[in-house]
């Protein structure tokens, strides 16, 4: 098995991007006070940016996501305003970046395809995503279109790093994984389909974990 010491990157080098289906209630009060709060649920494709040459995705990196995002209207039409959420998100980054461990000490290495049948990156977290928001919304109807954008902060509360091989596999709790996380998200949709994309600006892993090989 040929090992090489991958200079891969999270931050500023992850993208999600894919299809996120929210569901949004209307609270409608007095005449023209409505709020537009999101219950929301959405699947992306997970891309890894800057990475090495020699290190490929491998079958589907997927994200899914679950919460809630609180309508805070700031002007009297209600078409702008912000949004502060809670939810969920899973993530599997599928790779041939392997790790191993032995004690606390955690190897990073490029598999050769024949060496592996699948490497992975499983992290589960819990979202604070903050918007500012932009909408073409009247108190009568819940078809309008939007546009959100702001960051997500996200709190990693559990992260395993899986190898599979013909011979074994094995997986263990990875704490080089960043336990806090920021990423810039955009939103544009129309009525209760929106399309998705987040960027991350923090690293995945410890500097110490890239420094590894």
């Amino acid at each position: 098995m040929e090992r090489q010491k991958p200079s891969w990157k999270h931050g500023l080098n992850l993208s999600l991007l894919g299809i996120l289906c929210c569901f949004s209630l209307a609270a409608q009060q007095e005449n023209e006070r409505y709020f537009e709060d999101q219950f929301y649920a959405g699947i992306a494709y997970n891309i890894l940016t800057e990475r090495p040459t020699d290190v490929v995705q491998s079958s589907l990196s997927y994200h899914l996501e679950a919460g809630l995002v609180k309508d805070i209207p700031l002007n009297a039409s209600r078409t702008f305003g912000l949004g502060l959420g809670l939810g969920y998100a899973a993530d599997a980054y599928y790779s041939n970046i392997g790790v191993t461990q032995e004690g606390e000490q955690r190897t990073y290495f490029v598999l050769d395809n024949a060496d592996f049948k699948r490497s992975k990156f499983q992290t589960h977290a819990v979202d604070i995503p903050l918007e500012v928001r932009l909408r073409s919304s009247t108190a009568d109807s819940y078809k309008f279109w939007r546009v959100h954008a702001g960051m997500r902060t996200s709190y990693v509360f559990g992260a395993r790093s899986v190898l599979v091989t013909d011979d074994q596999r094995s997986g263990f709790k990875n704490q080089d994984v960043r336990q806090w996380q920021v990423g810039a998200v955009l939103n544009f949709g129309y009525n209760t389909f929106n399309i998705h994309t987040y960027y991350g600006l923090t690293p995945l892993l410890d500097p110490e974990a890239r420094s590894m090989g």
